[in-house]
C-alpha cells in the first residue's frame, strides 16, 4: 500500500469512527448517519475499488447499528425512514462512483491505445523532393534516393514490383498477342 492509499484508509475509516460516534450520542430522528456518504467519498479516492466497497458496508452497519445503540428519541417510523435514506443514500453514492471510476479507466485505455496506435502508424507527409526524370527523392540530408528506398525507409509500406499494360507495350511489343 503507498503512501497516499494509507491516507485515504485512514481517514476514511477515523471519519465512519467519529461519525458514528456522533450518531450514538445524538438521540433518534436525527438523520446524522447521513454524513456517511462523505466517507465512501473518501474512500473512492483510494485506487483499490473494493475498498470503496468496504466501507460502504462498514458504513451501513454503523448506521444500523446506530440505530440500537443511539438515545431514544423521535418518532419510530421517522427514525427507520432517515436510516433507509441515510443507507440508500451511502450506496447510491458508492455506485455511481465506482462507475464512474470504470469509465475513466475504460477512457484512459482508450486514450492509452489509441496513443500506441498513432506511434506505430507512419505516414509520408509534407513537401517531397523527386526528380522528373529518374523518381529519385531527395532526403533532408540533400542525398538523392530510389523511390523504393525512401518509401520503404519512411513507411510501413512495402513493394511488390509489376509492370503495367502500357509500360509492358512500350517495352515488351513482341510478347503482346498480335491478334488481340
Amino acid at each position: 500500500m503507498n503512501k497516499t492509499s494509507g491516507r485515504v484508509a485512514a481517514l476514511s475509516i477515523a471519519g465512519a469512527l467519529a461519525i458514528f460516534l456522533i450518531d450514538i450520542m445524538i438521540p433518534l430522528g436525527v438523520a446524522d448517519s447521513v454524513p456517511h456518504i462523505f466517507v465512501v467519498l473518501t474512500a473512492a479516492r483510494h485506487p483499490d475499488n473494493r475498498f470503496t466497497i468496504r466501507m460502504a458496508i462498514c458504513c451501513s452497519v454503523l448506521t444500523v447499528l446506530g440505530f440500537f445503540l443511539s438515545p431514544p428519541g423521535g418518532e419510530l417510523w421517522k427514525v427507520l425512514f432517515n436510516r433507509t435514506i441515510a443507507l440508500f443514500a451511502i450506496w447510491v453514492t458508492a455506485v455511481l462512483i465506482l462507475q464512474r471510476k470504470n469509465q475513466e479507466e475504460n477512457a484512459a485505455r482508450a486514450f492509452a491505445e489509441r496513443e500506441k496506435a498513432m506511434s506505430e502508424i507512419k505516414v509520408l507527409k509534407g513537401f517531397l523532393p523527386i526528380c522528373a526524370s529518374c523518381k529519385r527523392i531527395r532526403d533532408e540530408k540533400g542525398a538523392w534516393h530510389v523511390l523504393e528506398t525512401y518509401i520503404d525507409s519512411h513507411s510501413e509500406a512495402t513493394f511488390s514490383h509489376s509492370v503495367c499494360p502500357g509500360c509492358v507495350q512500350k517495352l515488351y511489343p513482341d510478347l503482346l498477342d498480335k491478334g488481340g
